[in-house]
């Protein structure tokens, strides 16, 4: 006998013409650490992180497509660079049957939000390495983040 619970429907399979959003891969596509000083720092432990992140796509067949998020985050204390470090995560997404609009979506929300866990790891990692205190990077909402781009600036006169 297979294994078949009584009265529950059969799985379904999706269509062709259903939405689909599917990860391929995850990896590392570039990654550099700067630490001008190394771990050497006079003062207190107290320094301005800023943190930038891009992402972009790129199409390599029909279906499937390369998202690549570049987060970077520089520490400085006193107008001085403790530590820089830039981390290209990338993964390739088969992408089908999606409105021009929510694939827009999809590759500046979804495959991001995919993609960043292993970014914060990577860049917590390469700090921890470095010789400097932990570092976690604060989880990031891109749904706010793409809403924010999408809205028109306010016009004054």
């Amino acid at each position: 006998m297979a294994n078949e619970t009584a009265g529950a429907p059969a799985p379904t399979m999706p269509t062709d013409s259903a939405p689909m959003l599917v990860l391929q891969n995850v990896y590392l596509k570039d990654c550099s650490y700067e630490a001008p000083q190394g771990p050497r720092l006079e003062g207190n432990w107290n320094p301005q992180i800023n943190l930038d992140l891009q992402s972009g796509s790129t199409v390599l067949t029909a279906d499937v497509r390369e998202v690549v998020l570049t987060v970077t985050v520089s520490a400085k204390q006193n107008d001085a660079t403790i530590f820089l470090v830039e981390v290209k995560q990338a993964g390739t997404f088969v992408i089908r049957n999606l409105p021009d609009n929510e694939l827009k979506r999809a590759v500046s929300t979804l495959c991001p939000g995919v993609l960043f866990p292993y970014a914060r790891a990577v860049v917590s990692q390469l700090v921890s390495q470095g010789g400097f205190p932990q570092f976690l990077l604060p989880p990031v909402n891109f749904e706010a983040l793409y809403a924010a781009n999408q809205t028109p600036p306010a016009v004054t006169n």
